[in-house]
């Protein structure tokens, strides 16, 4: 698929990313064990992050309770990382753009290269269309708890 002039940062630079993010907000995160975005958010929890679920109707997944929106979370987010179709794209980073947030993760498939390109043009650091759980394992060699 071919997506503009969009690049994403390099490996080493994702690296140090995931080296220092404590807190990811999983935007879309499904309470079904047989979603990605529920299998990606467990691993990434057992390799110790913690995971904040963003997803409206539902109150915990996890183990962690669940928001309705980036701007209901009460505490700081190191990153957000999004399971949402690309078209749903724009309001989150409006959101991440508004709160000031540091930095966003579209993950595999989620391809908006306007929506990618203004959240960077905004200051946010940005990965597109790469899956989180494949980057940290391949970069920092995490042995998978699930």
């Amino acid at each position: 698929m071919f997506m503009s002039v969009f690049e994403n940062p390099p490996d080493l630079a994702i690296k140090d990313l995931l080296a220092r993010v404590r807190t990811i907000a999983v935007v879309g995160l499904s309470p079904k064990r047989e979603r990605p975005s529920h299998q990606v958010a467990a691993a990434m929890q057992g390799f110790g992050y913690r995971i904040i679920p963003v997803r409206p109707g539902v109150t915990e997944i996890l183990g962690e309770k669940a928001y309705p929106e980036l701007s209901q979370v009460p505490e700081k987010i190191n990153l957000v990382d999004v399971f949402l179709s690309p078209a749903l794209v724009d309001p989150i980073v409006d959101a991440c753009i508004a709160l000031k947030l540091p930095a966003l993760w579209l993950q595999d498939g989620v391809i908006n290269v306007a929506a990618a390109q203004r959240a960077r043009d905004a200051g946010l650091w940005v990965v597109m269309n790469r899956c989180v759980w494949r980057d940290y394992r391949r970069l920092l060699g995490g042995f998978d708890p699930r």
